[in-house]
């Protein structure tokens, strides 16, 4: 069809999301709550602004799902001075495990056609290209 980087993002993000979607069901979680929580299970005790800047987030939809990770029980969030810190709660370390292992699976799944230099190639090139892009990954 289309040769084009752009063309062939979209259908990875499709099968992705897909395939994540289908994952995180059995934990309760959503795809939409994918990164804050691989964010937080990396970087135990940040600050809800360093996780909204790492991920590149809208303050207002980074505060609307910090909550509801709070509230569904997969982050805590406990106020240090003047900033609230958040960590994983056993739920979340348990959405963590599972998350983390979503992108190694799905790379798995999908690059299986590629010997293991290629693989290496392939994600090098990446990298390259989002770095000068500037889509820089969290």
């Amino acid at each position: 069809m289309f040769h084009t980087l752009a063309y062939h993002a979209t259908v990875f993000h499709r099968s992705f999301t897909a395939y994540t979607t289908e994952r995180l069901q059995a934990l309760g979680l959503s795809f939409g709550s994918l990164f804050p929580v691989v964010y937080v299970g990396k970087h135990p005790g940040c600050t809800q602004a360093e996780l909204t800047a790492a991920l590149g987030l809208d303050w207002g939809y980074s505060q609307r799902s910090v909550t509801r990770l709070v509230e569904e029980g997969f982050l805590t969030r406990e106020k240090l001075g003047r900033a609230y810190h958040l960590n994983l709660s056993d739920r979340g370390q348990q959405a963590f495990a599972v998350s983390h292992q979503v992108f190694l699976d799905w790379d798995k799944q999908n690059l299986s056609a590629l010997s293991a230099k290629e693989r290496s190639q392939l994600l090098s090139l990446l990298e390259k290209a989002a770095g000068s892009s500037g889509c820089g990954a969290p």
